[in-house]
């Protein structure tokens, strides 16, 4: 008998919706919302409302590209947190009314570890190589920015992570600083390609063990181009892919940095990054450079599934399933949490 998981999430901005059968993908439905472009950040209430709008479509969507009918759903997982509650609420609402409609299990699924996890999506006609276990993870995001020692599908240790904002919130500020619009990472990486990335230097933290700070990164580069555009207003306009490179350059080397010693100070070889940040070039680049010089073996995912998305969510889902890892239907999801 096939087991087929439908994976809900709704943890942010995005409404996703996806069909994992036996291990494999069929589908991965999203919806994003534009309407938080002219606000320069998501708002909350619009988030939930445009959820409750999309939820429906998109589930209906991924179960017809998926060929399979609804009675055919062995088990729904979704996204409990963390996240906006708002959103995950609607999610959350939709997986518990439908999964008692089908009369079929719930699964509860933690975003964070679906974003690790996502490495092991399995598509129809495409190489399967996952990471062993155990493997490190940089999970990058625009809410967290975290070393994960993987240990297996249900064991995950965080060893390091942010003391105060992380590595995708820094970009995005940096990138409103300077007035490029929402979302700021993608435009911060556009720019990078054609900008020195060692134009300006920037302060980069030195704080203690695999934890990180970004902090007094967003402060230098507020001080630096203040003074910058003391001396030239115009120095933002003219000098744009310089900055962003810089930026970027900085972000990832405070990246990479911790990385490398938590990959030598555990004699592991198999090193993956996951979330939002993950598909940023200047990372992956780092990321390539260290599988040569360090003989790593580097894992990244699929641009598709470095954003939220319900196909983690499901691949998520289908491993809990296999170890029988209900949850009950009066569990409320959270906003905040680590894995």
């Amino acid at each position: 008998m096939d087991i087929n998981i439908l994976g809900i999430e709704s943890s942010c901005d995005d409404t996703s919706a996806a069909v994992i059968s036996n291990g494999i993908l069929l589908s991965n439905v999203t919806a994003t919302q534009s309407v938080h472009e002219k606000y320069g950040g998501v708002v909350p209430e619009m988030a939930s409302r445009a959820h409750q709008q999309n939820i429906i479509p998109v589930v209906h969507e991924a179960i017809r590209q998926a060929g399979i009918q609804m009675s055919d759903i062995t088990a729904i997982a979704f996204t409990r947190g963390p996240g906006l509650m708002g959103s995950l609420l609607v999610g959350t609402s939709f997986a518990k009314g439908l999964a008692l409609s089908l009369n079929v299990p719930l699964i509860d699924v933690n975003h964070l570890q679906g974003h690790i996890l996502a490495h092991f999506i399995q598509e129809k006609d495409h190489e399967f190589s996952p990471p062993k276990f155990p493997f490190l993870c940089l999970l990058v995001s625009g809410g967290n920015s975290q070393i994960v020692l993987v240990k297996s599908y249900y064991e995950m240790e965080i060893i390091g992570q942010t003391i105060d904002d992380a590595a995708g919130e820094a970009i995005d500020k940096c990138a409103k600083v300077m007035g490029l619009g929402y979302p700021g990472g993608p435009i911060i990486d556009k720019l990078a390609r054609m900008g020195n990335p060692k134009a300006i230097q920037f302060s980069q933290p030195n704080i203690d063990g695999y934890n990180y700070s970004f902090s007094g990164l967003k402060t230098s580069f507020l001080y630096t181009l203040r003074n910058l555009l003391d001396e030239n207003p115009n120095f933002i306009e003219e000098n744009k892919a310089d900055i962003a490179a810089s930026i970027e350059y900085s972000v990832v080397a405070i990246l990479m940095k911790k990385l490398k010693k938590a990959a030598k100070d555990y004699n592991i070889k198999d090193i993956a990054i996951a979330g939002g940040v993950s598909a940023n070039n200047g990372l992956r680049n780092a990321m390539f450079d260290a599988q040569k010089r360090y003989n790593w073996n580097v894992f990244i995912p699929k641009f598709s599934f470095t954003t939220d998305n319900a196909a983690m969510i499901a691949i998520s889902g289908y491993y809990k399933y296999l170890q029988n890892d209900f949850c009950d239907i009066s569990l409320p999801p959270f906003s905040k949490v680590q894995i």
